[in-house]
Order: C-alpha cells, then structure tokens, then sequence
C-alpha cells in the first residue's frame, strides 16, 4: 500500500477544502440553519410530536442526511472530475499507484469533508431545538458509513460526467428528492398503506431511518437492514469504481 500516495491525494483534496471555507462549509451550514428556523421553530411549533418527540427534534436526523449526501457526491464527483477536466488525470493513471490507494484518496477527503459539515450541522442545531443521542457511537457509525458510502457514488458521478453541468444532474434531480421523499421531515408510518410499500423502494429511506434510531431509538425500518442496505450500496458502488479503472471507462481516452 503506498500510503505516501494516498497522504498527497487526501492533503490536497482537504487543502482545497480550506481554500473554499464559504463554498465548502459555511454555506451548507447556513442552508441547513434556516431550515432548523423554519420548519424547527416556526412550524414545529404549531405542529404535535411524531412519536414523542417534537417535530423540530425529529427532523435533525433526516436534514443532517440531506446534506451529508449532497455534499458527500459533490465533493468526491467534484474532486476526481477536476484532474479529468485540466488532463492531470494521466499523471496519476501513470503513476505507481493503484486505484484502491487513489480512491482511498479522494473517497476519504470527500467522507472527511462531509463528516465534518455533518457534525458543525448537528452543533448548529442545538441553537434553535433541543435534542438527544440515545446510541451515539451507532450514530457516529451511520454518519461516517453514508459519508463514505455516498463519496463512492460521487466519485463515479465526477467520472462519468463530461461537463460541469453533469455533475449536479443526479445530485439535483435524483438524490435531493429522494431524500426529501425519504422521511426527512416525516415519518412514513405517517403514509397511507400502498405510498408506505412504494417508500421502501427508496434507499434514502434505510439511511435516514437508521440514522433516527440512533438519536432517538425509533425507526421506519429496522436497524440491521439499514445497515445491511447502506452496506450493499456501497460495495455496489466501490465494484463499479474498479470496474471504471479496469477498462479505463472515461479516464483513458
């Protein structure tokens, strides 16, 4: 393993990071913030509990997922899409590094990034609603699996686009609205009878209901096919990744 590889890609991906706090950090952060203002203090207020617990509380967990996935592929898709765009690229494909250490690389920068803005967003929120963390090491757990899980997703997205347009087509038209569809400001129990099957086909669901266990010990789902999803997603996602860099789809020519 050629972990003096994989040091340079991750200090590199994290510097750009820092050179771009507003973009990078700050803005998911504020984004976040008005929802806890909105949806937390203004409306929760007038709205009951959702299984004992306030509606504000509640939907911590599904809009910390929300931006955890979002930041999550863009951060991975914008990081390998970058050295496609300006032909660094070939220099890493010659270099005597695997693709394991160079997906180490950016995969870990990109979760890294993501893990962050997810905890400054948890902090946050403990300005406008009170809250507790009945399971805090499985949400430690939950938050770094879909960190890197998601990174992996990035990091095919940022191979496969073309154009910087293509990189926020899946973000936006895809993975937003499917967490928004997901239970992130309701539960599905809430749904009648046939939308409740339909929201199982949702992935998004798995992730934030697993997520919401660890905060409060309810879920949708249950907590072991949470994980086991989450799990099955992401090596779904790192067999593509060698798949790509075995054929060279997209990087080679």
């Amino acid at each position: 393993m050629n972990f003096h590889a994989i040091k340079a890609i991750y200090r590199f991906e994290m510097a750009r990071t820092f050179r771009t706090l507003m973009q990078s950090i700050a803005s998911p952060v504020l984004s976040t913030s008005l929802y806890f203002v909105v949806f937390g203090a203004a409306i929760g207020s007038r709205m009951g509990a959702i299984d004992g617990i306030s509606y504000g509380a509640f939907i911590i967990p599904g809009l910390i997922m929300l931006s955890l996935l979002t930041e999550s592929i863009s951060n991975a898709s914008f990081g390998i899409y970058m050295p496609k765009w300006s032909g660094t690229i070939y220099e890493l494909l010659s270099a005597p590094v695997s693709y394991v250490e160079a997906v180490i690389g950016y995969v870990g920068a990109a979760a890294t990034k993501s893990v962050l803005l997810g905890i400054l967003i948890l902090l946050t929120a403990r300005i406008f609603v009170d809250y507790q963390i009945m399971h805090p090491v499985w949400m430690v757990f939950f938050l770094v699996l879909t960190a890197i899980t998601f990174s992996l997703f990035g990091f095919i997205i940022g191979v496969w686009a073309d154009g910087f347009e293509k990189l926020q087509i899946i973000p936006m038209m895809i993975v937003t609205p499917l967490t928004f569809l997901g239970g992130s400001f309701y539960s599905i129990n809430m749904l009648p009878g046939i939308w409740q099957q339909i929201a199982l086909f949702n992935p998004v669901v798995y992730l934030i209901s697993g997520f919401r266990w660890s905060f409060y010990g309810v879920s949708d789902v249950s907590m072991s096919v949470s994980v086991g999803m989450t799990l099955v997603f992401m090596t779904l996602c790192f067999a593509a990744i060698a798949w790509i860099f075995k054929t060279g789809y997209k990087l080679k020519n």
